[in-house]
């Protein structure tokens, strides 16, 4: 079975010709449910609670020059920080979600030979790459790289449903494929950001680094969004004109 196929999908309203006449009816009235209370309590709880994290303590290494150590110091070195150990997070745990996605390209019976299993391993040993560029450049500065950073922890809650849908054995390739460009677009504006805050920073060997990166996150990109129009438009037996370009 297929998830295009008709199936016991039940989760429309208009399966319930009385549910859809409340819903109808609510309609009708053009209201939105009163959530006052609901909002005023995630207020408090927004105003009275702790961070996510913290960021650790610089580490002392052995070699590193002063004017490096000092470099690390302040809140805008912080957020440098913060935002280097982030780029790690995602780009560790883009090297799991493309070996789930080669396995998925494996158990599937795809017949697109624009899809091949060794491009999605140039494509995970690259942000295997990524990972140890960021991880020097972090120790580099003074800090340790295996530490969590704030925006690293919420990068990994983010990843949680990346990989939930990559690692589900009930997904298909195409709907992984919607997912991984998803995870594209959102590394790449990553690390678009990390560049112009290297750049104002003045670490300027440290923004070159990245949009090497960059370039070759929007190769990713684009080869994900080629994949996943094949993949929908072979679903839908569409058949291109091979004189269109795109």
């Amino acid at each position: 079975m297929k998830p295009t196929d008709i199936g016991e999908n039940k989760t429309g309203i208009a399966t319930s010709p009385l549910g859809f006449e409340t819903f109808r009816k609510v309609q009708a009235r053009n209201e939105m449910p009163d959530t006052d209370a609901l909002d005023e309590m995630r207020l408090s709880y927004c105003t009275e609670s702790d961070p996510v994290g913290t960021m650790p303590s610089p580490i002392k290494l052995k070699g590193i020059v002063k004017s490096t150590v000092a470099a690390v110091k302040g809140e805008s070195a912080a957020v440098l920080l913060d935002k280097l150990g982030e780029r790690l997070a995602f780009e560790r745990a883009g090297v799991r979600l493309y070996d789930a996605l080669l396995i998925k390209l494996k158990a599937s019976h795809t017949h697109d030979e624009s899809l091949a299993a060794d491009e999605i391993e140039d494509i995970r040993d690259d942000e295997l790459r990524h990972a140890g560029i960021l991880a020097a450049a972090i120790q580099q500065l003074g800090a340790d790289p295996t530490a969590v950073t704030p925006c690293a922890d919420i990068v990994g809650v983010i990843g949680i449903g990346f990989a939930q849908v990559l690692t589900d054995p009930k997904t298909t390739l195409t709907q992984c494929l919607g997912t991984m460009l998803q995870a594209e677009v959102a590394d790449l504006a990553g690390w678009e950001l990390l560049i112009e805050l290297a750049d104002e920073l003045g670490h300027e060997e440290l923004a070159e680094q990245c949009r090497e990166c960059a370039d070759d996150e929007d190769r990713h990109d684009s080869k994900v969004r080629e994949w996943l129009r094949t993949a929908v438009l072979g679903q839908a037996d569409v058949s291109e004109d091979p004189q269109s370009t795109h």
